[in-house]
């Protein structure tokens, strides 16, 4: 890759010397490779060196609050300068006689204040590009030359305080990233040959056995071995209503354990944790820029030089300087800049806190557009899990004594048909005899014996091959079912169906899909089409593929992209080249689905199908109030520059009209943050406010 340099800046004063440069979704860039140097909206002056990222406000994540002091810094800069402004008018009020106390008074607030800004401005300078910054400090300066202290102090005030509020808004997802991190503890409680140490969580290794209390957040993925406990996993998942957990069940690193000691064995340490890989994700929609910041910096180095064109022709019509630095202050456009970023920030932390993690900031925009959904079966529209469904007995016995009979030898097995008769039988109470000369043949079945009785549980073709005859029954394979047989002492007993169960939240799902505009809704699978067209039928499918091997999936999604704007959605591994394929992927269950998420654009962190269609919502909404941010942006910016050339502007209300410009946009951008609350509040079990309507 050829080695290239950029200079960039925006509209306050970010200075960022990088490698490799990324945008992410304030607007500000980053890098790691290639040098890159950007200037933004807050004044911060970003060093960026491979290792050592910093976010686009000046929070360096590794050097513990640098960013943080810089931002400090500025505010200590607006309130000294502040005061000292405003001690200007009270001396002015108070002793009208004492001039001279007054304008050094009101020197003193104006050059305090307007420093950071123009050391900015001179840094840019020295690089030989003039941008937005330069607009700011030459209106100052010219206030100050014009000998009105107290209008560029006041000046020079409102502008640093909407850079202030500018670098809290662009921070928000470094925010984030500071956040997760405090979610997981620095030392362990290891427990070796019995014995509790405290070590660093660094120096866990996958295999390690860990101890941790109520109270006690996990630090690395783990399962649990002994105990059991109550975990709240809203950090991860999104879900309000903490998770029941006992021996075998998965911990997620950040997680907080609620009720019992556990101890667990380390499965996961490090970024490969599933808070690491929520990290990496926000980190990448942080390095990432919407069409429309992409297209503010590309004609960011012409803006500027067209302003104080501009400002010096109105000079030389005029002669009024005030009308000037009215134009020069007003010409910044924070607002616009600000637009699409802090709605997009928004988003993603609305997105965040529902357990949905975007990787680029694009394909926020692309979910707005989408027009077709594609969803993988097996573990995205149904559970994943085998569940009986029906019990049918030949001859003079019971149901539960068939379900008793196969599950006696059954319970040895690992395969998802006898896992499935093994949790029936045990929510029924029956009590299952001991079974002896197990004997498990992959793919047909197992046989044993109970009491000497010889029990064989399998598919009709093997039960061919034993030379058991089959009573004449319906076509039980077209009714979407699995089936096995039962047979006791030589004779067919019974038959027991399964079906993988849809999910509770799927037809719900493609409901709000259809009601925001998706006009098509398709279904791929491996399994029989008897099967897959029993889901489809219930689920109202467009139309369906069945018995699909990942590249016929991916063929599938090429013909629906010839028409439509389309999203993936799937769980597994033999579903990462479909997701890849699909103009979005969207990862379900992406917790321990590596290759999903990898493959995927959107990765959901819960299994909670109705994310989809607030992802779609939260799409529009953020693209609607980016609209509106962007209408009100320009009609103030090219709305003041034209009243303040006509001279119908005061220097000092273009600084007030500036800064609430800014205020409004962050406001408005803010109403996205609570989308999606009434799925958080169901899960809690409060009433589910109406959606709110476009």
């Amino acid at each position: 890759m050829a080695e290239h340099k950029h200079n960039h800046n925006c509209c306050c004063g970010h200075d960022h010397e990088q490698e490799h440069s990324h945008s992410c979704n304030c607007g500000h860039d980053h890098a790691h490779e290639h040098e890159h140097e950007h200037s933004c909206s807050c004044g911060h002056d970003h060093g960026h060196e491979h290792s050592k990222p910093n976010c686009p406000c000046g929070h360096d994540s590794l050097t513990e609050g640098a960013g943080h002091d810089r931002g400090m810094g500025k505010l200590f800069f607006a309130l000294g300068g502040g005061l000292l402004t405003l001690n200007s008018f009270i001396l002015e009020y108070l002793l009208p006689s004492q001039v001279y106390a007054v304008q050094l008074s009101a020197l003193c607030g104006a050059v305090v204040l307007a420093l950071p800004i123009v050391i900015t401005a001179v840094k840019d300078l020295w690089r030989g590009k003039v941008y937005m910054n330069e607009l700011v400090a030459l209106a100052i300066l010219a206030s100050l030359a014009n000998g009105d202290f107290q209008m560029a102090g006041i000046i020079a005030f409102f502008l640093l305080l909407t850079i202030i509020i500018e670098t809290r808004t662009a921070s928000g997802a470094q925010r984030s990233i500071e956040e997760l991190i405090k979610l997981t503890p620095n030392t362990a409680h290891q427990v070796i040959d019995g014995t509790e140490q405290d070590v660093q969580v660094t120096e866990l290794k996958v295999g390690d056995i860990i101890r941790v209390r109520p109270g006690e957040n996990f630090p690395v993925d783990a399962v649990i071995v002994a105990g059991e406990s109550t975990v709240n996993q809203a950090s991860i998942t999104g879900e309000s209503v903490p998770v029941e957990k006992s021996v075998g069940s998965e911990v997620f690193a950040g997680t907080q354990n609620l009720t019992g000691a556990v101890e667990l064995q380390v499965t996961k340490v490090g970024e490969d944790t599933t808070l690491g890989k929520v990290k990496d994700m926000i980190l990448q929609a942080e390095a990432s820029r919407t069409p429309v910041v992409r297209i503010i910096d590309r004609y960011a180095g012409f803006y500027t030089p067209t302003v104080l064109m501009i400002a010096w022709v109105c000079w030389w019509f005029t002669e009024d300087m005030n009308s000037v630095i009215a134009f020069l202050v007003i010409s910044c456009p924070c607002a616009v800049v600000l637009a699409t970023p802090t709605a997009v920030v928004a988003a993603v932390a609305a997105a965040a806190r529902l357990g949905i993690f975007i990787k680029n900031v694009s394909h926020l925009e692309l979910a707005s557009k989408l027009t077709a959904f594609v969803f993988d079966k097996t573990g995205t529209l149904t559970d994943g899990l085998l569940s009986v469904v029906r019990l049918q007995v030949f001859g003079d016995i019971s149901q539960a004594e068939l379900l008793q009979t196969a599950g006696a030898v059954e319970q040895s097995s690992n395969h998802p048909t006898a896992k499935a008769i093994q949790k029936l039988a045990a929510e029924a109470g029956l009590e299952l005899p001991l079974a002896e000369d197990l004997t498990e043949t992959h793919g047909k079945g197992v046989s044993g014996k109970v009491n000497g009785v010889e029990i064989i549980v399998g598919r009709a073709n093997w039960m061919k091959e034993q030379n058991l005859d089959i009573p004449a029954h319906d076509d039980l394979e077209a009714e979407g079912m699995s089936v096995v047989y039962v047979a006791r002492g030589g004779q067919v007993i019974g038959w027991i169906g399964f079906r993988d169960k849809i999910r509770n939240e799927s037809a719900a799902m493609l409901t709000d899909l259809r009601k925001l505009g998706v006009r098509y809704c398709a279904m791929v699978t491996g399994d029989r089409k008897s099967v897959a067209e029993t889901v489809a039928g219930q689920l109202q499918i467009d139309e369906f593929e069945s018995e699909c091997l990942p590249e016929g999936k991916v063929a599938f999604v090429e013909k629906v992209k010839e028409n439509h704007r389309v999203a993936v959605v799937g769980d597994g591994v033999n579903d990462a080249p479909a997701l890849a394929a699909g103009d979005l992927g969207i990862a379900m269950g992406a917790i321990g689905s590596d290759v999903a998420i990898n493959s995927a654009s959107v990765a959901l962190m819960t299994n909670d199908l109705r994310r989809i269609a607030m992802l779609v919502y939260l799409s529009r909404k953020s693209q609607m109030i980016i609209n509106q941010n962007l209408l009100f942006g320009m009609l103030f910016l090219f709305g003041g520059m034209i009243v303040s050339a006509v001279g119908l502007m005061t220097p000092v209300w273009a600084a007030v009209l500036h800064a609430g410009s800014t205020l409004i946009i962050i406001f408005n951008s803010a109403r996205l943050v609570r989308t999606g609350e009434e799925l958080t509040l169901e899960e809690g079990g409060e009433e589910e406010p109406e959606q709110e309507e476009e």
